[in-house]
């Protein structure tokens, strides 16, 4: 867990590999937005985690962006 500018960000503890697992736009070249940015982006890749496969969703914003899953309602970092 790290703090930064009064905001926690906690990390996933996975070491596993991607699944490629793309939804239909991602099959047709599509973008989830006109501009490629945003705060919850749908990758077409999953994670499995605690013995669960997750979406692995990215906030993109410039030209950085950070990835993560969604657990429980939480957000949980990728390294």
């Amino acid at each position: 867990m790290t703090t930064c500018c009064n905001n926690t960000v906690t990390y996933a503890d996975t070491t596993g590999d991607r699944i490629d697992c793309p939804l239909w736009w991602h099959k047709q070249g599509l973008q989830q937005t006109a501009t490629g940015y945003g705060r919850k982006l749908t990758t077409r890749y999953k994670i499995e985690y605690r013995g669960r496969l997750y979406r692995i969703y990215a906030c993109c914003i410039s030209n950085v962006a950070s990835h993560y899953i969604i657990v429980r309602g939480q957000a949980l970092y990728l390294r």
